[in-house]
């Protein structure tokens, strides 16, 4: 407990690998949060972590992490046709807070919005009235910030008469189908890739170009290893004519981290530790053009590894809906 100011409780990013190698079940994840709550107890934070206390000052005021005003959650779909959901469409689509406000982020929210609206999917957003799923702040320690954040989603989804969420976020994908029941409500929690899978195996997405590109594919630990969804994302991508496949030398539960989890993509991370930078090399020496994943933390940590490595000609980081609007 004299190390609680320490910089070691904070590096961890929850990605599971620990626990999924750990021949005596320790559960490192739970344990790291739950010093990590203390620490927020006491308000005690090492440097690289200090900027937690405007990150939860901005879920407080405006829910969500990145300082944006709340009344523009939605305007990320400005121009386009993305109504605000009601109780009789078939799916809520959640964004999230980084496709919500992230300017690089925001193009997977269209791009998801777009490949739903060619599908004919009869869905809506909730704009204003979302709040951030609160799952990378709980990692952070902050307990009853995350209650608040869950509470008020929850009564708002039931307020709308909410019953299936498709999400961007993998992040979110976990909370809302592993953290949320905790509440004593479930929703039908579905992750793009996931429902990708079903659009093109129903016959619903017209894949009409060819995408001539080498490309590997990461694995999110929390869409992968947490919660064991490795073939939809690969299936969608392989149903492209044109692309040549490639895996990375660590894939799939063996999946190195972006580094972006618990909370880790807030706090500041030196050069020469940056798991975004040893998974960019992976993916450049699989000869690949463009490295593939669908999480916004992933795509966040990877976009800024490529400046930092300045290899920004060399590879090109893309979300999964990007590629699936770009032959359809």
């Amino acid at each position: 407990m004299t190390e609680i100011d320490g910089e070691d409780l904070w590096l961890c990013t929850t990605c599971g690998r620990c626990p999924e190698r750990c021949p005596r079940d320790v559960k490192q994840i739970e344990s790291g949060v739950a010093l990590r709550r203390m620490a927020n107890l006491y308000d005690v934070y090492p440097k690289t972590a200090k900027p937690l206390r405007s990150i939860r000052g901005s879920l407080i005021s405006e829910g969500n992490s990145l300082s944006g005003e709340r009344g523009k959650r939605g305007a990320w779909a400005d121009g386009m046709a993305v109504p605000a959901f009601s109780a009789d469409m078939e799916i809520l689509y959640y964004p999230g807070c980084y496709p919500s406000f992230d300017p690089r982020m925001k193009k997977v929210a269209r791009a998801t919005a777009d490949i739903l609206n060619k599908a004919g999917v009869n869905f809506g957003i909730l704009g204003e009235k979302e709040s951030c799923c609160g799952e990378s702040i709980r990692k952070t320690g902050a307990e009853e910030l995350f209650v608040k954040l869950a509470k008020d989603n929850i009564k708002t989804f039931i307020d709308q008469g909410v019953k299936k969420i498709l999400v961007s976020s993998p992040h979110c994908y976990h909370t809302f189908k592993n953290e949320y029941p905790d509440f004593m409500v479930h929703f039908e929690i579905v992750h793009i890739s996931q429902y990708l899978f079903e659009l093109v195996k129903a016959g619903r997405l017209d894949i009409s170009k060819a995408y001539e590109k080498k490309i590997a594919y990461h694995d999110p630990c929390y869409l992968g290893r947490h919660n064991k969804i490795f073939d939809e994302p690969r299936e969608v991508l392989k149903s492209v004519p044109g692309i040549e496949f490639l895996e990375l030398s660590e894939s799939r539960m063996e999946s190195l981290c972006c580094g972006g989890g618990g909370g880790r993509v807030w706090m500041e991370t030196e050069k020469d530790e940056r798991f975004g930078a040893l998974r960019l090399q992976q993916a450049l020496d699989t000869g690949a053009e463009e490295l593939v994943t669908c999480c916004p933390y992933c795509i966040t940590m990877f976009e800024d590894s490529r400046i930092t490595m300045e290899i920004e000609d060399k590879i090109v980081i893309k979300d999964i809906t990007e590629i699936i609007q770009a032959v359809i």
